[in-house]
């Protein structure tokens, strides 16, 4: 796991910026230079967001009408932001949810373990970005298609939970 996590996690994924600021304008209104600055505390110096990623990156959310500016130049989340970061919580859950499961059946080769993780890692963040374009059908779609892989991993460990056995 620490691996997987050096290797991937040393880098911010696709669209991890955008669900951080929704997530961090759901608690108060921040200027960009606040964000950058929390961020920076809240990973201990690993991730020091530039303004160059983060004031396009606010002038997409604005545009998107995800956040919009206060009088005193702060930014603040809209109903439509916290909809959306609500939506790509639910999806997390979700994934987290699959993961969990994935790391209790005792049997699963690193390696496949390593690549799952990656794939999920990927998906979640193609969708936290896009999730805000998804149509009410195609988020439930794709909310259906994870709940139906989790239960196929289900299943397996119910299969092999009834072959294991057991010595008094």
């Amino acid at each position: 796991m620490s691996e997987w996590f050096q290797r991937v996690g040393s880098s911010i994924p696709r669209g991890f910026s955008r669900y951080f600021i929704l997530e961090l304008l759901k608690e108060k209104p921040h200027s960009g230079k606040e964000i950058i600055d929390h961020a920076t505390k809240q990973s201990q110096g690993i991730w020091k967001p530039s303004p160059g990623l983060i004031y396009p990156l606010l002038g997409r959310l604005l545009d998107e009408k995800l956040i919009e500016e206060t009088k005193d130049g702060r930014y603040q989340i809209t109903k439509k932001g916290k909809d959306t970061a609500a939506d790509v919580d639910k999806v997390n859950d979700i994934v987290k949810k699959q993961l969990d499961v994935l790391f209790r059946i005792g049997n699963v080769g690193r390696f496949v373990a390593m690549d799952v993780l990656e794939k999920v890692s990927t998906m979640g963040s193609m969708l936290s970005s896009n999730v805000a374009n998804m149509t009410e059908q195609e988020t439930q779609k794709y909310k259906k298609f994870l709940e139906s892989e989790l239960k196929k991993v289900e299943s397996e460990i119910s299969k092999k939970k009834g072959k294991e056995i057991k010595i008094d």
